[in-house]
C-alpha cells in the first residue's frame, strides 16, 4: 500500500499488499514480504529481509550496521521469517563478515526495546521479552523463553524449550529443555510447564528429567554424567540432542544451584 508521508526506496521489494504507515523510513536493498504491516516511524535499513504477516511496531529500527568496531561496511543482512512481531523500538543489527547474517526465525515475538545484535542467529517461536539483550554471535535455538531485562554475553548458545528468568545475566550456555534462574544464572529444573503445552508426553518429561539428574544433581562433573548418560540411558532424539549441545559447548554450561553457607 503506499503511503505518501512514508519514504520507500525505489529499489526496495515491498509485497503489494503489505502495509506501510506514515513517517516509515525503508531504504534500498530491503525487501519485505505479503501481508506484513510496518507501524509508522519504523526505520527498515539496507540489509533487511523481511518474511510475509510479521507486525513491526513504532520505533523498531531494522538492519542497522552492527555496534562493532571490526566492521569494515561489508554487505550484510538481517534475515526475519514470517509471523514475527517486533514490538516497539526493536533494535535488530546486521551481521558481520564472521556470519554475514543476523536472523530471528518465524513465529517470534520480540516485545519492546528488545535487541539482537550482529550475527545473532535466533531460531523459530522465540520470545524475547521486554529489554531483554542479545550480544553479538549469539545462537537461540527453537522455543525458548528469555524472561525481561536479561543480558546475555557474546558466543552464549541457549538450547530449544529453555526458560530463563527476567533479569538474568547469561554468561554460560542454557542446555536444552531446561529453567535456569538465580545469580548466578543455575539449573532450577527442566521446563516441564512449557514441554506439557508443546505436546511432550509425561514419560518423555520424566526421561529429560532423569538425564538432567545426572548432570546437575548426582555430583559428576560433566565429562562423567554425559559418558555414564550415553553408556547407560536409552537413545532418543531428546537424549541425543542434549549431549550434543553440552559436548559441543566452548564456554561450558550453567552450573547447578549450590546453597550458600
Amino acid at each position: 500500500m503506499n503511503q505518501p508521508l512514508a519514504y520507500v526506496h525505489p529499489q526496495a521489494k515491498v509485497a503489494k499488499n503489505a502495509v506501510i504507515e506514515p513517517f516509515v523510513n525503508i531504504e534500498k536493498n530491503v525487501e519485505i514480504g505479503e501481508g506484513t504491516w510496518i507501524g509508522s516511524n519504523v526505520t527498515i535499513m539496507e540489509g533487511a529481509r523481511i518474511g510475509k504477516n510479521c507486525k513491526i511496531f513504532p520505533g523498531a529500527v531494522i538492519s542497522a550496521i552492527p555496534q562493532d568496531l571490526k566492521f569494515d561496511g561489508e554487505d550484510t543482512i538481517v534475515r526475519i521469517g514470517d509471523n514475527t512481531v517486533i514490538r516497539e523500538f526493536v533494535t535488530i543489527n546486521r551481521g558481520t563478515k564472521a556470519n554475514w547474517e543476523t536472523v530471528v526465525g518465524n513465529n517470534c515475538l520480540l516485545m519492546a526495546y528488545v535487541h539482537v545484535a550482529h550475527d545473532c542467529i535466533v531460531g523459530n517461536n522465540v520470545i524475547l521479552a521486554n529489554a531483554a539483550t542479545l550480544a553479538g554471535h549469539i545462537t537461540i535455538d527453537d522455543y525458548a523463553i528469555i524472561g525481561g531485562l536479561s543480558a546475555v554475553h557474546q558466543f552464549v548458545n541457549i538450547g530449544a524449550h529453555v526458560m530463563i528468568s527476567g533479569g538474568s545475566l547469561v554468561r554460560k550456555d542454557v542446555p536444552p529443555f531446561t529453567k535456569a534462574a538465580r545469580e548466578p544464572l543455575s539449573y532450577v529444573g527442566i521446563n516441564s510447564i512449557g514441554l506439557r503445552r508443546r505436546g511432550f508426553s509425561a514419560e518423555k518429561i520424566n526421561e529429560i528429567q532423569d538425564i538432567y539428574r545426572y548432570i546437575y544433581l548426582r555430583g559428576n562433573n560433566v565429562s562423567q554424567a554425559l559418558e555414564y548418560i550415553e553408556a547407560n540411558l536409552p537413545a532418543t532424539s531428546e537424549r541425543d540432542e542434549i549431549i550434543s549441545f553440552i559436548s559441543r559447548s566452548s564456554r561450558g554450561i550453567m552450573k547447578g544451584y549450590a546453597k550458600q553457607a
